[in-house]
This record gives C-alpha cells, structure tokens and sequence, in this order.
C-alpha cells in the first residue's frame, strides 16, 4: 500500500479541527483539495473516516483510530525535521539530561556550567531520577542522554564510562574505635547498617556483591540521597554504604571514617548513557565530549 503522506497530513488537520474550512486555512489550501484528499485516502484505505455534522465533520470510529497513529507519525516526522534543522554552531535547540541527584551535585555541576557558557542558546532541561527510571526515560525518548551509575545491563543503551567509584562503608565517632581494624564482611552486616532504597542501582550493585559472598544484607535504615546516608552516619545511627569520591568533603574534615573491610568492592563507574539506534543531536554530541574532556586519566 502506497499512500502520500500529504493525505494523511490533510487527514490529521482536519481531525484537529473537525471542519474542512479550518483545516484548508491552516493549510493554505482550498476547501475542495482538502475534501478531494480525505476522499482519495477514503478510497484507498477502504473506509469512512468522517461523518458530517450540523457544525464540520466528526471521526468515524475507523477514523479515530487511525488518527491516533497517523498524527502520532507525523509529530515523530516533525520531531525528526526539528533535530536536523539544529546549526552545527548551536545557536539554538534544546538538551534534555536525565541524571541522578547525587551525580549532579558532586560530579554533573562543571560540565553544566561549561557547556551552558559555551552555547547560552541551548535550553537545558534537567530530569532527575534513578538510574532505572532514566533507562526508561531514555528508551521513550523523553530525554537525550542520561548520566547513571553503572553497570546497566540493557542491550538497547550504549554506555561510555565517565569516572570510577568505590563503594565504601562509613562510620560516626561512636563506631570509630570498633572499626579500627580491617573487619570481615560477615562481620560487619552485625552492625546497624544504612543504605539507599532498593530501586537504587548503588544498592543492587551492592547486595549483589555480599550475595556472590553468601552474605545477604539486612539494613535498619533505608534512605533516598547519598545525603541522608552521610548524615544519618555522621550522627551514629549506623554505618552507611556510600561512594567514596562523593563523601570527601566528610571523609576530610574528619566527619566520618571510612571502616576497613578485608575485602574491598570492585571498582565500578558513572557512565553517560544514550540510545544505539538513535543519533546524538548536535547539542547531545557536544556535551558528552565535554564529559569526556574531563575524564581523569586511567590510574
């Protein structure tokens, strides 16, 4: 079947407006081209797709479905035409970020504020979730490009890894002296322990980890922000599992020490995450080489 998307086009306008009249002004067209071309897509497609009525036209129930994904087509089409007409100099268009709130205060802010001095005419819309609320965000086309903790096991996303991190276990002064010594994990899951709600991919990566040990975690606190984790520590409520190059501004001024296990995490990373089978827009493009101008070397 072979139809000119022009026809659909008309179909669409016409729907919105549910007049003839209205959609030939919208269109800069004439009234009978416009009735010529809901006809000639009547009679290829095989149905009726209007009714008329006292004030215009109304959609058939064939009609309304169709209109449901011809108009869902042709917003795509016009998304697509909106990318391309984005000048390689980036005067103008739109960066759509999804990240997670711990990512964008100690790592994300830099970049931002690089990339906003550079192109001040590209609008960005931050979103901020979970890394898997921003896979999902990603896969529907709601965002660009997301800054997630990894590993992401998704076929569909590509990862480039921006920055390792270590995941380590904190404590207050009120454990600091029975964690002096290197302890065993077996050990340390009879303490109070704290961490990130179980949506978070920190705190899967996590039990995973003690699970491939036999050990499986049992905290008493469960919190939403790398913040709360640092600040229910510091006050002695338990021993939290943070990210280490997050919590320096503690781990320096004394605030919190970090307990030594015997046996450490692997190392894992922050990664820039976008779509195979979508290409980057100019704007998307420019920013992950910024991320990637900042990467520190290799240790």
């Amino acid at each position: 079947m072979s139809i000119k998307l022009d026809l659909y086009k008309v179909f669409c306008e016409v729907a919105k407006n549910n007049s003839f009249s209205k959609a030939a002004k919208a269109l800069y067209m004439t009234q009978p081209a416009v009735s010529q071309a809901v006809s000639q897509l009547e009679g290829e497609l095989g149905i009726r797709l209007f009714t008329r009525v006292q004030r215009g036209v109304t959609l058939t129930k064939e009609g309304e479905l169709l209109f449901e994904y011809a108009n869902s087509a042709i917003n795509l089409i016009n998304v697509g035409e909106k990318k391309l007409a984005e000048t390689k100099n980036l005067m103008f268009g739109e960066l759509k970020i999804g990240v997670g709130d711990t990512i964008s205060r100690y790592y994300l802010l830099p970049y931002l504020e690089k990339f906003h001095n550079q192109y001040p005419n590209i609008r960005l819309n931050i979103i901020n979730r979970t890394t898997i609320e921003l896979c999902i965000l990603l896969k529907s086309g709601k965002i660009d490009i997301a800054i997630c903790n990894l590993p992401i096991e998704d076929s569909s996303i590509e990862v480039k890894e921006l920055m390792a991190i270590h995941d380590i276990f904190v404590c207050g002064n009120k454990y600091r002296d029975i964690l002096s010594t290197p302890m065993e994990l077996r050990e340390l899951i009879k303490l109070p322990l704290i961490l990130l709600e179980k949506t978070s991919n920190s705190r899967n990566y996590v039990e995973k980890f003690m699970l491939s040990r036999g050990i499986k975690i049992e905290p008493e606190i469960e919190l939403g922000s790398h913040e709360l984790l640092l600040e229910f520590a510091k006050i002695n409520l338990g021993i939290s599992c943070v990210i280490r190059e997050f919590s320096q501004e503690y781990l320096q001024n004394g605030l919190l020490y970090e307990v030594q296990l015997t046996e450490k995490f692997p190392l894992r990373s922050i990664g820039v995450c976008s779509l195979k089978s979508v290409s980057l827009s100019p704007s998307s493009t420019r920013f992950v080489e910024i991320l990637e101008e900042g990467k520190p070397e290799a240790e």
